[in-house]
């Protein structure tokens, strides 16, 4: 059965995530493309339905996003979200103007045209996130007002055409009707079937994987987390003792990680795991570099060339290796732009972009398109452990983004005591499950501090904890200040080098969640 897909064209909002997550809670799949996209590229996907996402140009700027107009005459359904709803009329012969009076944040709409079923359900009035500078002040041929705010107009319709646009934000949590608005777009108008369920997933992935490997063999690389995990039994689950799992010891993993992770990924999913100490090659690639760039892409070109090196021994093994299993997600897709558009890159990812041109392997990239939640869901139902499934988020770079300034094995041994020290109090509290990410950040920051008569010039460390859905945001989570007395009181009495503790209180946005 093909999957149903609703297609995003991404104009640069800073909401458009959120499209995708709203749909994808229906269980609907949904992808995003840049609005540069060509025509054939959304017709790939066959969509149901296509949302064009708001954005923070004018229609008139002379570097606006690039969208190709034809999109409006595809046939599927289409709903503009604000910039969206300025492209339709730009490229339908309406009129597009600057605001006399600008519109941010809460609003109420009149809804004048009750029958459109984008409406459908909906009371008169609504309480909605407005988020413009343009408005439209002239319709296209066809289309019709369909709600207004105080300042502005604030939806159009043309059900011949079957295109819908709304000047405010529905995805967002400010909008508290929003998401029956997406529901009636994605249900009452587009027909989808919300049949994207996590055995469905399995089902179409296990079966996409075993007609695309056949009979070659399979390496796939393990962290220990949940992305990982999920993505070595999916493919285990569809070519069984076609796969070697390679663990990399980066020299820049937890405390007792590199024994632990074996033994979860043998003993409880059963895997074959091979596993390599690579600490010495990785901390020589580390030496004297600060710039975090350059550490992520030091750290991702070493983690493949060591994966190079195991393939050429596993494939003398078995005759031959034709595969690498990575545990890309989607968001680690947006944030290095493989997705390109007006969006703008935050940070890249070292299993994001594809291999070298020297290395032979072809990626199989299971959980390319799921965000972190999702991939939990699909854990569950194929009965993995919640020790692994519950697992916090854990950069690939390891402790190498957590340490500001050159990684050193001695930063790293004093990082890896500092860091044991926060998840053990937050699980000792009860707390390790309610919290996206809990950990220590090693600054390359040194201060005179007092310990017992001593005079001290030791390191500071940073606490961070945040809640997040996905990663895309993350609020600062305001731990109990018991807990945060006892890390602060372990911290500097048993990690000999840190004699000051520090709490991040910056959310994201503006700050990201990693402090590098």
């Amino acid at each position: 059965m093909d999957t149903q897909t609703i297609v995003i064209l991404d104009f640069g909002s800073q909401y458009t995530q959120l499209i995708a997550r709203r749909i994808r809670e229906l269980n609907v799949f949904s992808v995003v493309l840049p609005c540069t996209a060509d025509l054939a590229e959304i017709q790939k996907h066959k969509p149901f339905g296509i949302i064009l996402s708001g954005g923070p140009s004018s229609v008139y700027d002379l570097d606006a996003p690039a969208a190709d107009a034809r999109l409006l005459e595809l046939g599927p359904p289409i709903l503009g979200i604000c910039y969206g709803l300025h492209f339709i009329v730009h490229h339908l012969g309406g009129k597009v103007l600057s605001a006399p009076k600008r519109e941010y944040g809460h609003a109420e709409v009149t809804i004048e045209d009750g029958s459109t079923p984008l409406f459908a359900g909906l009371p008169s009035t609504m309480q909605v996130w407005m988020s413009h500078g343009d408005e439209a002040i002239e319709l296209p041929g066809g289309f019709h007002r369909a709600a207004v705010s105080s300042n502005a107009l604030a939806a159009i319709a043309n059900e011949e055409r079957r295109i819908w646009a709304v000047q405010f934000h529905p995805e967002v949590h400010h909008t508290p009707l929003g998401p029956q608005l997406i529901k009636n777009f994605v249900f009452g108008i587009c027909g989808a079937a919300g049949d994207w369920t996590p055995a469905h997933f399995i089902e179409a992935t296990v079966a996409s994987i075993r007609a695309k490997v056949g009979s070659d063999h399979v390496i796939c690389g393990l962290s220990g987390g949940v992305d990982s995990s999920v993505a070595a039994m999916l493919v285990h689950k569809a070519i069984g003792s076609q796969l070697t799992c390679i663990f990399v010891n980066n020299g820049v993993l937890r405390k007792n990680e590199f024994a632990q992770v074996q033994k979860n990924l043998r003993d409880k999913l059963g895997l074959n795991v091979v596993a390599v100490d690579a600490t010495e090659r990785f901390l020589a690639q580390l030496a004297g570099v600060t710039d975090p760039e350059t550490k992520r892409k030091r750290i991702g070109a070493e983690f493949i060339a060591v994966f190079d090196d195991e393939a050429t021994r596993i494939a003398k093994e078995t005759g031959g290796v034709d595969w690498l299993v990575q545990g890309t997600l989607y968001p680690d897709v947006i944030e290095s732009s493989s997705v390109k558009g007006p969006s703008q890159t935050i940070k890249s990812h070292h299993n994001v972009g594809g291999l070298p041109d020297h290395m032979k392997l072809k990626l199989i990239e299971p959980l390319r398109d799921l965000f972190k939640d999702e991939v939990r869901r699909i854990g569950r139902d194929m009965g993995m452990p919640e020790e692994i499934l519950g697992r916090q988020p854990f950069p690939g770079p390891g402790l190498a983004v957590r340490i500001l300034g050159e990684v050193t094995r001695e930063r790293v041994a004093l990082l890896q005591e500092a860091d044991e020290i926060v998840v053990s109090e937050i699980k000792a509290a009860g707390l390790y499950s309610k919290i996206w990410q809990s950990f220590a950040v090693l600054l390359p920051v040194m201060s005179v501090g007092v310990m017992g008569d001593q005079r001290t010039y030791a390191y500071t460390a940073a606490v961070r904890a945040v809640h997040s859905e996905d990663g895309m945001t993350a609020d600062w989570t305001p731990l109990p200040y018991d807990v945060l007395k006892r890390i602060s009181s372990r911290m500097v009495n048993e990690v000999r080098g840190i004699n000051r503790v520090v709490y991040d209180i910056t959310s994201k946005p503006p700050g990201t969640i990693e402090w590098e």
